[in-house]
């Protein structure tokens, strides 16, 4: 469906700004009027990631006003692979530092803001106010159904996006002219059954695809052109190379924006969402080791069984001296078990705690009540014990 112009136009381009967006001037359907508009446009980016990184470039570049950039972490050289935004010269800086000299640099006429903070239910709204649009870029279920909900709440539109390997996803969410997220995903998955893309990683260009349609999404809503995609999943296989649409309708039963809702407030997310199943959070209660006390049991011989619980792929990067790999499928399906050993102490870890303590939950319940897992898994092993490992 075809809907109003988000903001007003300014009240001029430059010459220099006629000159700098010709290209866009000279379409029908932007024009000075659409231009100005854009001019006008405050939009905040939620993340300067792999998302948040060709997003705020092109939406720098297509000439948006005011670019607000919510980011609180630092530049890692892992993110180099897919974070364009950011340089070798960035590791260590703050991302949104490093995003808003990026963004100065392709366009001297945006205003940027930062907000280098993490997004919390009790700083959401003050920031999304600011702004007529929102574009989310985050990777974590919690803060997605928090950009939901404030957005809900505010009347504000957003246009969203995931990624993890070769998949993308795509859509406006506007709960006034359609269906929220919450519509399309009324409960977030069960903890730990969908991996991270610090956990399965993600093909680095796939960002570039996906975060190129939210900008051309965002163009559309604010200069009122097109046919947003209101009520519409754009799904992306980038190994196939197929787009395909999956309709999304507005549930009336949504517990933010259905007839009766039943959120009407922001909630704890973090517990809505759960990062570990409660079940792994009480098998890990007192059954959690360190690297260093694991590195002790090691020198000092002790009858152990390190277990490694990640995928192949990610043993064949970086291992912990002795741990034989068994990924947390086999366990999950009950294959593994019938091959523990019955006289040593199972010593569970993955990447950073979280799969090896919903294995140690199987584990206890199958009876191996002295099993333990490794708190912070590979990486803080690398980082207390063998520094001059890789990490991922």
């Amino acid at each position: 469906m075809s809907l109003p112009p988000l903001v007003e136009p300014a009240a001029e381009l430059t010459v220099d700004e006629v000159r700098r967006y010709s290209r866009h001037l000279i379409i029908p359907d932007v024009g000075m009027d659409g231009q100005k508009r854009l001019k006008n446009a405050r939009v905040l980016c939620v993340g300067a990631g792999g998302l948040g990184s060709p997003a705020l470039m092109y939406l720098a570049a297509a000439g948006v006003g005011t670019l607000g950039i919510v980011e609180f972490d630092e530049v890692d050289e892992s993110n180099l692979q897919r974070q364009i935004i950011h340089s070798q010269s960035d590791i260590g800086r703050s991302k949104a530092e490093s995003a808003r000299d990026s963004v100065k640099g392709i366009n001297p006429y945006v205003n940027v803001v930062l907000h280098e903070e993490r997004l919390e239910a009790d700083n959401v709204m003050d920031i999304f106010s600011g702004y007529d649009l929102i574009v989310d870029g985050t990777d974590n279920f919690a803060t997605r159904y928090l950009v939901n909900d404030a957005c809900v709440l505010l009347g504000k539109p957003y246009v969203w996006g995931s990624i993890y390997r070769f998949d993308g996803q795509a859509s406006v969410f506007w709960s006034e002219h359609g269906p929220c997220y919450r519509c399309l995903y009324p409960e977030p998955p069960p903890p730990g059954m969908v991996p991270s893309c610090a956990e399965g990683g993600v093909l680095g260009v796939l960002c570039a695809s996906i975060g190129s349609i939210q900008v051309n999404e965002a163009i559309k809503l604010l200069a009122g052109i097109g046919e947003p995609l209101v009520g519409r999943l754009m799904v992306y296989d980038a190994l196939e190379m197929q787009y395909r649409q999956v309709k999304v309708r507005k549930d009336p039963d949504c517990a933010v924006c259905g007839e009766n809702p039943t959120v009407t407030e922001l909630i704890d997310y973090e517990a809505f969402c759960g990062v570990v199943s409660e079940e792994a959070q009480e098998a890990a209660l007192g059954s959690t080791i360190t690297p260093k006390q694991l590195k002790e049991w090691i020198d000092e011989g002790e009858s152990i069984d390190i277990i490694d619980v990640r995928e192949p792929n990610e043993y064949e990067i970086v291992s912990i001296p002795g741990a034989r790999l068994v990924p947390k499928n086999e366990f999950l399906m009950g294959g593994a078990l019938q091959d523990l050993p019955q006289d040593k102490k199972i010593v569970l870890h993955c990447k950073t705690g979280v799969r090896s303590a919903e294995v140690l939950a199987v584990l206890k319940s199958a009876g191996f009540a002295d099993a333990v897992h490794v708190g912070g898994g590979v990486i803080g092993w690398v980082n207390q014990i063998e520094p001059q490992k890789p990490v991922y």
